[in-house]
């Protein structure tokens, strides 16, 4: 059974561990291993968005839930992460700076079960393929929300510093495409 609240103290914990990110993953892949259970524990997902189960200076847990179709312009984290799927797909598109823009070198499928994780550089943009809800674990090396970030335009990949208003709209406009067609 996943339990939330013991969840965030063994994430909590493994941040002191001299490999962080990897104690986290290991956390995050028993978690995924039983995806009917994080949905008892976090509840089933019905609309799109970010819900924060943790927010500290070294950590944040987040339960994060993409509306069908949703396509995530590129951004970076400026911290490691793990990313865990216990439902649906998230399509992880990877950019490496190129002059003042971006080039895209790989792209990588993220189903139910599956984990990755992402160095502190890593530039990625998120797309759900699926007519569904796509839901997963993110766990955050620091302050997801109070470290300065960076987004890319997706055409012409200008880089200019994150909105977080503007992903709040993104959820926002995926939840109420959800709701004309009858979800």
């Amino acid at each position: 059974m996943f339990d939330q609240d013991r969840f965030i103290e063994a994430c909590r914990s493994a941040v002191r561990e001299t490999d962080a990110r990897a104690a986290v993953m290991e956390l995050v892949r028993e978690a995924v291993a039983d995806p009917a259970a994080v949905v008892r524990g976090l509840g089933e997902p019905t609309r799109a968005g970010v819900q924060t189960l943790y927010r500290g200076d070294d950590l944040t847990v987040l339960n994060l839930m993409w509306g069908p179709g949703m396509d995530f312009q590129p951004h970076d984290h400026r911290m490691w992460a793990v990313i865990g799927i216990y439902g649906g797909q998230e399509d992880n598109s990877f950019f490496r700076r190129q002059g003042a823009g971006l080039a895209r070198y790989g792209v990588r499928p993220l189903r139910t079960g599956d984990v990755a994780p992402l160095g502190a550089d890593v530039i990625h943009a998120v797309r759900n393929p699926l007519d569904r809800i796509t839901a997963a674990i993110h766990v955050y090396g620091g302050d997801f929300f109070g470290t300065p970030r960076s987004e890319w335009d997706p055409v012409s990949h200008v880089e200019r510093p994150y909105d977080v208003e503007g992903t709040l709209r993104a959820f926002e406009a995926s939840n109420r495409a959800l709701e004309a067609r009858g979800g």
